[in-house]
């Protein structure tokens, strides 16, 4: 029982939080104030506990397994989590169903906990329920407005076809090997048409869950229509704990079948960067802009995919971890202009410097993180992920995934340039930041700038890796 509770302990902690938010909504009714700054203690308490007690082990026959690196990437999403319950907090203020918010954010989390953890596919795609179902929730918690509900429809949609496709890919690999066992798979895998038909309907189940081109074409219009705290959760903490199996399944169940999945990978992350980098420029409302983005930034991940090494594995595990501070710093200072001035337009940022310099900085700071520049950690995050990916010696995938680099550059100074140097004789006018979310974004930008130069933190991350 002991064993059971320290190797649970993530998933226990985040059911104790559901129901302690259960028992206060039931109980009666609380301000938003009070409640909030209740949920932000106990999102906090349950990120420092991650820290503690952590081992390695297996319950139910194999269907449930952890490990310090597993304990790892929950307490990255952890962080996450808490990270977004200060950044919003103006949201959250006026929202009319606080708590409801959260139990089905906390369920989405609990369920991509259980889904780094799972031993076999069965698990896995209930885990995966778990975690995506809420999230059409979540896209539609702004009641009274049409493109919220049409971002819903599309996000069920979406992850219904997917969630289909995935069965069917299950089935062929039961039907091939006889298992679902993540441990006994390898043995029965010898690349026969059937199973890299399989491999190939569990790769696009996971193509759909991360927006990897062709099959993205939900992510703009969803991140447009959902509040930006649930846009938030499914650009980074969704999307980083997904990025954390596909990784995990191709590296421990897949792995004799690594030239097959090699080539599908270079295939994808190139036309996804492509694909990524040219729809962002051409983007005005800043939560499109940033949908695009992260099509992109999912290719360069690929790239890191590809490498099939200790140092993909750590490289990948590093950027998401850089890749959740730099998304959640731009979406913040974006929340806190949109609460308060309803904007969302980039041309709305021109001349922003005039009336809002901290926020400009801090969006600047995100966006060079993201473009890769140095010394910022989005540029050691590339730099990790390119070297991981050149393991292959394919150098024309590398420098193709560099020369994306200096293409992303280009979109991203743009909207730098329109807060920067722009002119406009009305630019927006000075935004009061909650101070729940200056805090948070001062949480952002110093991780931004110490991630990349405290080298401690990739070299911990690759001795668990």
């Amino acid at each position: 029982m002991n064993e059971f509770f320290i190797l649970m302990k993530p998933e226990l902690m985040i059911t104790v939080i559901i129901f302690i938010l259960l028992f206060i909504k039931l109980s009666g009714t609380i301000k938003n104030d009070l409640l909030l700054l209740i949920i932000q203690v106990l999102l906090l308490l349950n990120f420092l506990a991650a820290f503690f007690f952590n081992t390695s082990g297996i319950l139910f026959d194999g269907m449930y397994h952890t490990d310090e690196l597993i304990a790892f990437q929950k307490c990255i999403l952890n962080f996450g989590v808490y990270l977004i319950s200060l950044l919003f907090a103006d949201w959250f203020m006026n929202t009319e169903h606080l708590s409801e918010f959260f139990l089905l954010m906390l369920s989405s989390l609990l369920g991509l906990d259980f889904l780094i953890s799972s031993g076999n596919f069965l698990m896995f795609f209930l885990s995966l329920e778990l975690a995506t179902i809420p999230l059409a929730a979540m896209s539609n918690f702004d009641l009274e407005k049409k493109i919220s509900s049409e971002a819903a429809m599309k996000m069920i949609l979406s992850s219904a076809f997917s969630s289909g496709i995935f069965l069917f890919g299950i089935s062929l690999i039961y039907g091939a090997t006889g298992t679902i066992n993540f441990t006994e798979l390898p043995a029965q895998l010898n690349g026969n048409f059937l199973q890299i038909l399989a491999l190939v309907f569990v790769i696009t189940a996971f193509a759909f869950k991360l927006s990897i081109v062709p099959f993205h074409l939900w992510t703009a219009d969803v991140y447009e229509g959902s509040p930006i705290a649930a846009t938030s959760f499914l650009s980074v903490i969704s999307k980083g704990g997904v990025a954390f199996v596909f990784i995990s399944v191709l590296y421990k169940v897949f792995q004799p079948m690594h030239e097959v999945w090699y080539n599908i990978i270079m295939l994808l992350s190139i036309i996804t960067m492509i694909v990524g980098n040219l729809f962002a420029l051409r983007q005005q409302n800043i939560k499109r802009f940033l949908a695009f983005s992260s099509i992109a930034q999912m290719g360069f991940i690929l790239v890191g995919v590809s490498g099939n090494s200790q140092q993909g594995t750590s490289s990948v595990v590093y950027f998401i971890l850089i890749y959740i501070l730099s998304n959640l710093a731009a979406f913040g200072v974006a929340a806190a202009i949109s609460s308060q001035t309803g904007k969302e337009k980039i041309d709305d940022y021109k001349n922003l410097y005039k009336t809002n310099p901290v926020l400009c900085w801090v969006m600047a700071l995100a966006l060079f993180s993201l473009a890769g520049i140095p010394p910022l950690a989005g540029f050691f995050g590339k730099l990790f992920l390119l070297n991981a990916g050149a393991s292959n010696a394919n150098y024309g995938f590398i420098l193709f995934a560099a020369l994306n680099m200096i293409v992303s550059l280009y979109y991203y100074l743009k909207v730098i340039r329109s807060m920067f140097m722009d002119k406009n004789e009305n630019p927006l006018e000075k935004i009061n930041i909650h101070p729940s979310t200056k805090f948070a974004l001062i949480i952002c930008s110093a991780g931004i700038i110490l991630a990349g130069m405290l080298s401690w933190i990739y070299d911990y991350i690759q001795s668990l890796s």
